[in-house]
């Protein structure tokens, strides 16, 4: 093993849920835009008391967002109590007002006076492409929307599992012509650090190389992937194309994820692992971060554990990890998602794992 290999090892350990919340402290909850046609939602991260670090690194070329310039460094906030990922394109990111006032109710949020509660929470946020994916142009989230995934975040226990899939922001995303939704994955450093990511997966690129049906992501890592017999992959190359001609709606997208870490990290840090973890996202979607998208990468820190003092490069460790976390967490999302065929002009698309089996 060589120097490099010791300080980036290949296989480093998941977490115990392989999920965002092994970062102690950060809950997620989802929640879906009821009724026929609908086919939208938000996902809520919630950080604990006292807020976390936050920063952003948005590289997409339409991006919708609420709340991003507030991260600078430069500015005045120093942390944030949630962070809101939606659907329904910038209409979504009315969902983050119910998170907002939610937060309000708790006196959770910047202190602008000398009663407890006069508080403002400053709630981030960004939204998908989704519209009308569900048949209805309307059914999009709202207020309510958001106030029922942070309801849902904060009803969790400490480590819960996430789920993934088709479901909160995830709920009408789609990777290329493929479902995409919601993924994450998380890894235990040697140091003792986690870092943990949850993606939307809903990109205007793929996340399948056209040659032979292997997830771009699944390249590179630990074990080497399993390519699909030829027949299958002849097969799904066809559905495909079936699909895309069935789809009348303009594939408009975005990507969004939050890399989140226990560690302690200065602004300008997390911004740094924000940035870095938009690698993550180019090894798994091709292409990335195009004028149609407007991919969006959250990053969030903790502060329970700080960096080795003695050691100036140890964000390295960190900012590698992110990229490879968000990586396998696109995969995830991918495979975790079912198939929609709906009424003609709504949507057709299938599933990763109805062209080519679970895994």
């Amino acid at each position: 093993m060589t120097g490099q290999d010791a300080q980036f090892p290949l296989s480093p350990a998941t977490g115990a849920m392989d999920a965002l919340t092994d970062v102690a402290g950060l809950r997620v909850g989802h929640a879906q835009v009821p009724g026929d046609g609908a086919l939208s939602g938000t996902t809520v991260v919630l950080a604990p008391e006292g807020g976390a670090v936050a920063a952003v690194d948005v590289r997409g070329g339409g991006p919708g967002t609420r709340e991003t310039d507030a991260l600078d460094p430069r500015n005045l906030v120093q942390r944030i109590d949630a962070v809101v990922l939606t659907g329904g394109s910038a209409y979504g990111l009315d969902s983050a007002s119910g998170v907002m006032a939610w937060l309000e109710e708790q006196r959770r949020g910047v202190r602008v006076g000398p009663d407890p509660s006069q508080v403002v929470p400053v709630v981030p946020a960004a939204c998908i492409f989704d519209l009308g994916r569900g048949g209805d142009w309307r059914a999009r989230p709202d207020a309510s929307t958001g106030r029922a995934a942070v309801e849902a975040a904060a009803g969790t226990e400490p480590g819960a599992p996430v789920v993934e899939g088709g479901v909160g922001a995830g709920t009408g995303a789609v990777a290329g012509q493929l479902k995409g939704g919601v993924g994450t994955a998380s890894v235990r450093l040697p140091s003792g650090i986690t870092v943990g990511v949850l993606v939307v997966v809903n990109a205007a690129g793929s996340v399948v190389d056209p040659v032979t049906g292997v997830l771009y992501g699944e390249y590179g890592a630990a074990a080497p992937p399993v390519h699909p017999a030829a027949g299958v992959h002849e097969a799904a190359v066809r559905r495909l194309a079936e699909a895309r001609e069935a789809n009348a709606l303009p594939t408009l997208n975005t990507t969004l994820a939050v890399v989140a870490t226990d560690a302690d990290l200065s602004r300008a840090q997390a911004q740094k692992l924000a940035g870095t973890a938009h690698d993550g996202l180019a090894r798994a979607v091709r292409p990335v971060h195009l004028l149609t998208d407007g991919d969006t990468v959250f990053a969030l820190a903790t502060g329970e554990r700080p960096l080795p003092p003695k050691n100036p490069i140890a964000l390295n460790e960190l900012l590698a990890a992110g990229a490879d976390t968000l990586t396998r967490a696109v995969v995830k999302a991918v495979r975790a998602a079912e198939g929609v065929d709906l009424r003609p002009g709504a949507g057709v698309h299938p599933s990763y794992s109805d062209l080519y089996g679970p895994r």
